[in-house]
């Protein structure tokens, strides 16, 4: 929490909404959120899930879970409302995506452009660029009375064609270029779309059938990292967690070397390689 939202809501805890919050990187910023005192409006579409994530959240902070699709319009303006109740909103973290957009479980994890499921692409692009601008339009105000922020999750795939990725990677450069014009937009806010790079969700695994991605990052040690954009208040713009854990750490002064032997001065590579 800064100093900004302190000002803006001084008798209350700050709110945060967050989408996809049953699991993976949505659980994890919902529980580092939690831990920083933020009370939160969360949501998924698996109610047993979310029951068992509101369950742990619930000891820590006031949390009202309410399950459901965010594609639905009715279901989007409860969200709105119960941000509104606890004091208005300061971030809105739009977590929640569909790798394929398939309803039937078995479907081609990531078919190819040239046999993608008209219905599915269309669901695709609902959940993962809509859906989350139709939010944001709702909890703009609320927004704006904290100046607060709106947390994008992106992808790699919104930038590299994977072959494969091209519906998923689609939506995702979609709601970039939306992260960008709503920054322009809405100057006071702070407006992010954030790369968080690999990790050990199902969404990768189901995205990678039978392959290990043990060696992937866990969402919990990438969610203190895109928090830290909120933290140090970042400029708007889309980042990659990669880089913002780089930066994140100090760096180590080095105290040069003492040598008896003679340095010689680099060659310009021009020069060894002659000209």
């Amino acid at each position: 929490m800064n100093a900004e939202q302190r000002t803006a809501a001084p008798h209350s805890a700050p709110v945060a909404v967050v989408t996809g919050a049953s699991r993976g990187l949505g659980l994890a910023l919902a529980r580092a959120l939690a831990a920083d005192g933020w009370q939160l409006v969360i949501t998924a579409r698996g109610a047993a899930e979310l029951a068992a994530a509101e369950a742990g959240l619930a000891a820590v902070t006031k949390v009202v879970a309410l399950p459901g699709s965010i594609v639905d319009d009715d279901h989007r303006a409860h969200l709105a409302e119960a941000a509104e109740r606890l004091g208005g909103a300061s971030l809105l973290v739009n977590n929640a995506g569909t790798l394929n957009g398939a309803a039937a479980p078995g479907s081609e994890p990531l078919p190819r452009l040239a046999d993608y499921p008209l219905p599915d692409l269309l669901e695709t692009f609902e959940v993962n660029a809509l859906a989350p601008i139709a939010l944001t339009q709702l909890v703009l105000p609320q927004l704006r009375g904290h100046a607060g922020a709106v947390l994008n999750i992106s992808s790699d795939a919104a930038v590299v064609p994977y072959p494969g990725w091209g519906g998923y990677g689609a939506s995702k450069a979609a709601l970039d270029l939306a992260t960008a014009v709503l920054a322009r937009e809405e100057a006071e806010l702070r407006v992010w779309a954030v790369d968080p790079g690999g990790m050990q969700t199902r969404m990768l695994q189901e995205a990678s059938p039978g392959e290990d991605i043990s060696g992937e990052a866990l969402p919990e040690d990438v969610a203190p990292v895109l928090l830290g954009l909120l933290r140090d208040r970042t400029p708007s713009g889309r980042y990659r967690a990669e880089d913002l854990a780089v930066s994140a750490v100090p760096a180590v002064p080095t105290i040069p070397a003492v040598s008896t032997v003679p340095t010689v001065p680099a060659v310009p590579a021009a020069d060894r390689a002659g000209r």
